[in-house]
């Protein structure tokens, strides 16, 4: 039975994969993106199936979310599927140097402050709103026969454990997205909805290109003992079965996905 899939930060990188997993398994998906409509289009134009859509909104802006959610929800039928991708990576050079990010000892208070409040409105904040809309259509609405009530992927990150020393912001956001879906897999168990959270390390995508092919491209990849980075498509086929039947016993798990370059 085909479900309806809504995917945030879908316009590239593991949500673009993931799109293509879903749709390849016989899904229907919504590719949200803020504001790279075109390039969700190209996405959603190779995709195999029917029913697929773009919808753009800035998550962090709680305003928008809810009618997010709902022009999702009537392009899929419901939405029995939420993958929390969407992630911001404050990474814009401080003029007139070669920083980036914002370490601490360089970073002046206002610029701190603001990287602080737009990284956590959108990869926390952001994703906390749409879990609630989405979860509220899960509970409210019932699934196709077939369909179970719902899963909910977030896709968080190594270094919520390992450290972002550069962006402490992103390291935390991720951290707090753990948090979040571990706290949601408990209070949503007894409404059949599961909620999980993957954790990959460095991954291979046209963002990383360059810090790939650069100078320090080899020690990223030593990282691993595997000497490479994982690509979009693992990342994504680890996504589809989290969100599987198969998969919901490992409701409120972290899913650590770094080739064993970060151990706990």
């Amino acid at each position: 039975m085909s479900r309806g899939v809504l995917i945030t930060g879908a316009s590239r990188g593991v949500g673009a994969a993931a799109a293509l997993a879903f749709a390849r398994a016989g899904d229907r998906v919504v590719l949200h993106c803020r504001g790279a409509v075109d390039r969700a289009e190209e996405v959603r134009s190779g995709l195999p199936g029917h029913g697929h859509a773009v919808i753009a909104a800035d998550l962090g802006d709680p305003a928008v979310i809810p009618s997010l959610v709902e022009e999702s929800a009537a392009a899929l039928g419901r939405i029995d599927v939420l993958v929390n991708n969407a992630a911001m990576f404050v990474d814009e050079p401080v003029a007139g140097s070669r920083r980036v990010g914002h370490p601490l000892a360089e970073t002046s208070y206002e610029e701190w402050v603001a990287n602080w409040r737009r990284t956590l409105a959108v990869n926390l904040e952001g994703a906390a709103h749409v879990t609630w809309c989405v979860a509220r259509q899960m509970i409210d609405k019932e699934p196709a026969d077939g369909v179970r009530r719902g899963a909910i992927v977030n896709v968080g990150s190594r270094g919520a454990y390992r450290g972002e020393p550069d962006v402490p912001a992103y390291g935390a956001s991720k951290a707090g997205l753990h948090a979040l879906g571990q706290s949601l897999a408990v209070s949503l168990a007894p409404h059949d909805i599961t909620v999980t959270s993957i954790a990959p390390g460095f991954i291979a995508t046209d963002m990383t290109e360059e810090f790939l092919a650069g100078p320090g491209g080899d020690a990223i990849r030593s990282q691993s003992p595997f000497n490479r980075v994982a690509g979009t498509e693992e990342v994504a086929d680890a996504i589809v079965w989290l969100a599987s039947s198969e998969a919901k016993w490992s409701t409120g798990a972290v899913l650590d996905f770094n080739g064993a370059s970060y151990l706990r």
